[in-house]
């Protein structure tokens, strides 16, 4: 789903994609992503968000009931290319 369509439900979880500035793709998952980008941004997570800053959020899946739902979901989204990674942030893609 687009950025913009997401009401996020406390503890639900979440998968998301940010772009860097270098235009790759970060995947992760969590139960707030406003909170999340902006502790990528500020630095923290991951060692790429720290190198690869600054991130915007491109992507929110649909919930998922709990973290190991979403992480499963995550580990499949990350062994994408990039070209289905951006067919899944245009909708082209479920």
């Amino acid at each position: 789903r687009r950025v913009s369509e997401v009401e996020e439900l406390p503890m639900a979880w979440y998968v998301y994609i940010a772009k860097t500035k270098n235009e790759r793709y970060y995947t992760g998952i969590t139960n707030n992503t406003e909170r999340r980008i902006a502790l990528h941004n500020g630095g923290e997570g991951s060692r790429m968000a720290r190198e690869q800053g600054p991130f915007e959020l491109v992507y929110v899946s649909a919930q998922f009931p709990n973290k190991s739902e979403a992480r499963k979901r995550e580990i499949q989204v990350k062994g994408w290319t990039k070209d289905k990674k951006k067919k899944l942030i245009s909708g082209e893609w479920r």
